[in-house]
């Protein structure tokens, strides 16, 4: 095992069961054989259309879908995700610093002086604006000093400029504090400008995966080069 790995998959398969069906044979099988590693520091790119499986590959890494076979290694504490709308994910009758401070709450580990200082130094970290939902999305995450950070569709729902400052703002936040990203996204221009390595998912399935620049300059599988051609 390399000692800069924060997250390990290997063989992963994983199974939904449509409300209201019970025994095995109803199951669905939604991922097939998944394995990828990511690195400390490292930001990885997972790409495929609508229906392929990002989400609950994500979901099954963080421990929200129990129904998996193969194995998932966490070499981090605290894995964090950041979610496509923080206006779904954020309780709009809370303040920001109220928000901030319940992952702290929920671990019970600090006391209220300790919370109030993490969530002024948080606010500082991240370059809070108060418009800026997203950024209060990224802070609670990042308030319980995770090294892994799964961002899925994290930029999908911002304008132009404000995808550019979350954009940097995870960058920065990647070089200052070595934190690692699983960055989900259907728009491989941003892909393309932020990921150190991609992963392509089709079908559930990882059908390629390398540097960024060999997948977006030398595609070997027939739909990543449909994927790239769509974009363009």
């Amino acid at each position: 095992m390399s000692d800069d790995l924060v997250l390990q998959v290997r063989d992963l398969n994983v199974w939904y069961r449509p409300s209201g069906t019970v025994g095995r044979r109803k199951r669905q099988q939604v991922l097939h054989d998944v394995s990828f590693e990511l690195h400390r520091g490292e930001i990885l790119g997972l790409v495929g259309e609508s229906g392929s499986g990002k989400t609950t590959l994500a979901r099954t890494i963080l421990g929200f879908v129990p129904d998996y076979t193969g194995t998932i290694t966490h070499y981090t504490k605290r894995p964090q995700m950041v979610f496509q709308d923080p206006a779904s994910s954020l309780n709009p009758s809370r303040t920001v610093g109220w928000i901030l401070a319940e992952p702290l709450r929920i671990y019970g580990k600090y006391d209220k002086e300790e919370i109030a200082r993490r969530v002024e130094r948080t606010m500082e970290l991240v370059g809070l604006d108060p418009e800026c939902r997203q950024r209060v999305c990224i802070g609670a995450a990042l308030i319980v000093h995770p090294q892994l950070i799964v961002a899925d569709e994290a930029v999908s729902a911002l304008d132009v400029t404000i995808q550019a400052q979350i954009l940097q703002l995870i960058a920065r936040l990647r070089r200052e504090l070595g934190i690692s990203y699983l960055f989900i996204s259907h728009d491989l221009n941003v892909v393309y400008e932020i990921c150190d390595r991609c992963l392509v998912m089709h079908h559930g399935r990882i059908v390629e995966q390398g540097p960024v620049e060999d997948i977006f300059d030398h595609p070997k599988e027939e739909y990543t080069r449909q994927l790239l051609a769509a974009a363009e």
